[in-house]
């Protein structure tokens, strides 16, 4: 029996879900649904791929489907705020295909491609936008987009929303929304930032936790991998080897150490892509597909490129560069073991990381397990602190008093 069909959606909705492999709601989506199909405003904290993005569609489009109108132009009924291209894009594509048939309008508008096709779209009016905040405010700024007659408003990925420096467009944003709306909160930890946030958005909020913060699928199996900083190439490419390889996501620190990591793939035969905010939108798309259809083994991207990365029988997450910042860990490693599957988890750390590995431990208040078995094992001094680089000043220029 498919639970969906317990939950008061529309029957077209559970086909859907149904079709797409769903059997059971998640626990976001099992608490959070009833809760939006009655039009509360609702907090969801909920780790990375706890099916997040169907807890808030499945409901709404019920709603709108439900209460068909006549959309203004220039106007939408649902606005979804997302942080990355990569991530509206996928919450525009599940949209799509949840709401199959009931002739809801749909469009995604974002940078780094053409604002005219955007503009023409949001003309003819639409019943959901998914946006990230720049091009967003671009439209407003243009008066192409007008928000007054908003109806739900959703802001997903919140946490990593106010990493990436985004608060100041949300607030520009917020101030252009109805005070009469249903608002809808999504995030998968909570910094005071984010309760801040939520008490000047939410009215009489609905709480839904699934999950606490930092916590990690125990369908991943974690390990680290003490390898010297020459070797952590070689080790990649031996992985495409080992029985239950499918697809591995590897992450970089930097841009440029993406792309660094992708040549030396190159020269060792192992075929892989970048990702990141440097590349063109045509290049991002063009290198998921790639992953995505399994033309090439591996895909190197930086954590706010991953960022909506929801690609199935992603087998291995690698860490080449542990992050700087601890809980970043956290939503890499959930880029595995999606849709009920297992995944593996590697942490390829050298001597210069041993401070961010403890951090992470610290923070997952757990020891993650040493793999020794392979053939490139080193040992490393665990109280060994690196030493930040720091470039010399360049001596000022003074002017010449004449």
């Amino acid at each position: 029996m498919n639970k969906f069909n317990t939950l008061d959606l529309l029957p077209s909705i559970k086909k859907a879900v149904s079709e797409k492999g769903y059997k059971s709601p998640t626990p976001i989506q099992a608490q959070a649904i009833p809760f939006l199909l009655d039009g509360r405003d609702l907090l969801g904290l909920a780790q990375t791929g706890s099916g997040k993005t169907a807890a808030f569609s499945l409901p709404i489009i019920t709603n709108l489907a439900r209460n068909k109108k006549r959309v203004g132009q220039k106007r939408t009924r649902v606005l979804i705020l997302a942080p990355t291209r990569e991530l509206a894009s996928q919450i525009d594509a599940n949209i799509k295909a949840y709401s199959h048939g009931l002739d809801l309008k749909t469009k995604v508008v974002f940078g780094g491609v053409g604002i005219n096709p955007q503009i023409k779209a949001l003309i003819k009016g639409l019943d959901f936008v998914i946006a990230t905040p720049g091009r967003l405010l671009d439209l407003i700024n243009g008066e192409h987009i007008l928000l007054d007659e908003l109806e739900v408003f959703i802001l997903d990925e919140a946490d990593r929303m106010l990493d990436m420096g985004f608060i100041k467009d949300i607030r520009k944003i917020v101030s252009k929304l109805p005070e009469s709306r249903q608002t809808l909160l999504f995030s998968a930890t909570m910094p005071k930032d984010i309760e801040g946030l939520a008490q000047s958005l939410l009215k009489d909020p609905v709480r839904v936790a699934v999950n606490p913060p930092s916590t990690i699928s125990q369908k991943i199996d974690q390990e680290v991998c003490f390898i010297s900083r020459d070797n952590k190439v070689s080790f990649i490419a031996d992985l495409t080897r080992e029985a239950g390889f499918e697809k591995g996501l590897i992450f970089a620190r930097t841009k440029h150490g993406a792309d660094r990591i992708v040549r030396k793939l190159s020269q060792v035969s192992v075929k892989a892509a970048a990702i990141h905010g440097n590349k063109s939108q045509n290049n991002r798309e063009a290198a998921l597909e790639k992953f995505s259809s399994g033309k090439i083994p591996f895909l190197v991207a930086t954590d706010i490129a991953a960022r909506g990365i929801d690609i199935k029988d992603i087998s291995h997450v690698i860490n080449f560069n542990l992050p700087e910042d601890p809980k970043s860990y956290v939503h890499r490693i959930g880029r595995t073991a999606r849709a009920g599957k297992s995944g593996r988890a590697i942490s390829i750390v050298d001597q210069n990381e041993v401070s961010l590995l403890k951090a992470i431990e610290k923070i997952l208040k757990q020891v993650i397990p040493v793999n020794k078995s392979h053939p490139y094992h080193v040992e490393l001094d665990m109280n060994f602190k690196a030493v930040k680089k720091t470039r010399p000043r360049k001596p000022s220029k003074k002017r010449k008093r004449f």
